[in-house]
């Protein structure tokens, strides 16, 4: 499949996050924690200062979700500093809708995910993913990706500036 684009979001997009938002939470088993409304979405990453970023994975019509949807996947993020090596993306949560993985939209915004951080001069892109998701932590271990810690059930990973030059470069 590769009738699909990943952009920056816009405000018009702040409903399609929180379902997204709200799916992922789900999938941890985690759903009722989820106390974001779609005006703090667009109040927190859309305004003077944002407090947040987010690339969406956006299908073509003909592609859309049973429900309408053509919005299929997210990626959430900030900047960051870290007082030892300096800048870094912090990759708050990435999710792409079942029925469309296993078609490289995850892997495409982990490039574009990238460029932002290269070129934002970024020493390392760090992230948590829960100790039971397998299938996520072999996802970013195959692209460089190195466990750091293994308290209370999450992974904190880091992926070193050679490797986010080396992904975002990849044709």
């Amino acid at each position: 499949m590769a009738n699909y684009r990943i952009r920056p979001a816009t405000p018009d997009d702040c409903a399609d996050i929180l379902r997204l938002i709200k799916e992922l939470a789900k999938y941890e088993e985690m759903e009722d924690q989820v106390i974001l409304t779609e005006k703090d979405l667009l109040e927190d990453g859309f305004g003077e200062h944002p407090f947040y970023h987010c690339l969406v994975a956006e299908v073509a019509k003909e592609l859309q979700t049973s429900e309408g949807a053509t919005v299929v996947g997210f990626a959430m993020y900030y900047f960051t500093y870290d007082p030892w090596i300096g800048k870094l993306l912090y990759l708050e949560d990435f999710f792409v809708m079942q029925e469309f993985r296993g078609y490289g939209m995850g892997s495409e915004i982990l490039k574009r995910l990238s460029q932002v951080a290269v070129r934002s001069r970024c020493n390392s892109m760090h992230f948590l993913v829960a100790e039971w998701n397998k299938p996520s932590i072999e996802f970013y271990t195959k692209r460089g990706a190195s466990d750091l810690s293994t308290e209370e059930g999450w992974r904190l990973f880091k992926i070193d500036k050679n490797y986010l030059v080396k992904m975002a470069s990849e044709e």
